[in-house]
């Protein structure tokens, strides 16, 4: 696929957000609570939930922290879950697009936060499909490079239904069909290959050349703030600096 975002690349080479472990297991908890809330709280038999929970041990969060987030999401105990999905979309400098997906218990404040963030990081809110349709939803499933040979792992992609195998730093990324996504990494699972993340995203189609330092700066400040917000679960985008802005990006 054409469009595979470089996003992640940049923020690899930047190195890791400086987040508050406390805020990251905030949005574990949010996407675990929303598995539970829409499929139920059997982790066997609800696959995001699966790869909710994947995600929160990956990152060490404590076993009390997902029950008590899987409790809120089935209406278990007081704390009940009003949270609810939402994506928006915007423009970052340079006609970089986005994609925001939303985890809120009050949209009118998500949605008043995010337009605050995206006006002083030099961005603008677009209305409803006018960014979307530059991407594609895909399911995306990596495997640590370490743990299989890529030759054996491509068989095994061919196999369960995958549409694309790639390297990406230290993994194997397998890209599936939005449907295709727990089925594909359950069968993998079943072959005895352990995903270490499995996760619907946005794939942009093409990505938006930017070679002015100053604008990827702008971009990268805007994507960072948007990402430290505790309602923004996932930013996607189509951003795709050249190496030579890459290398003045800020430390």
């Amino acid at each position: 696929m054409a469009g595979h975002s470089k996003w992640s690349k940049v923020k690899h080479i930047k190195g890791p957000l400086d987040r508050k472990r406390g805020q990251l297991f905030s949005k574990l908890a949010k996407e675990i609570t929303v598995a539970a809330k829409m499929g139920g709280g059997d982790p066997s038999g609800n696959p995001r939930l699966r790869s909710a929970i994947l995600a929160a041990r990956a990152q060490s969060m404590p076993n009390d922290n997902i029950d008590r987030a899987i409790q809120r999401g089935t209406g278990e105990g007081t704390d009940v879950s009003n949270i609810e999905e939402s994506i928006y979309e915007a423009y970052a400098p340079g006609g970089v697009a986005l994609i925001m997906e939303v985890a809120t218990e009050n949209r009118n404040r998500t949605a008043a936060d995010l337009r605050l963030i995206l006006t002083k990081n030099h961005g603008n809110l677009a209305l409803p499909g006018a960014v979307s349709y530059m991407f594609h939803r895909k399911g995306r499933v990596t495997v640590p490079a370490t743990t299989i040979q890529q030759g054996r792992l491509f068989d095994l992609v061919i196999e369960t239904g995958g549409e694309e195998l790639m390297q990406e730093d230290e993994h194997h990324v397998i890209t599936t069909a939005p449907d295709q996504l727990y089925a594909v990494a359950e069968a993998l699972k079943n072959a005895g290959v352990q995903a270490d993340s499995q996760k619907l995203t946005f794939v942009p189609e093409t990505q938006v050349t930017v070679t002015d330092p100053t604008i990827a700066t702008q971009v990268v400040h805007l994507i960072e703030a948007l990402e430290d917000s505790d309602d923004v679960q996932h930013v996607h985008t189509n951003f795709a600096p050249t190496e030579e802005a890459l290398a003045q990006l800020p430390g």
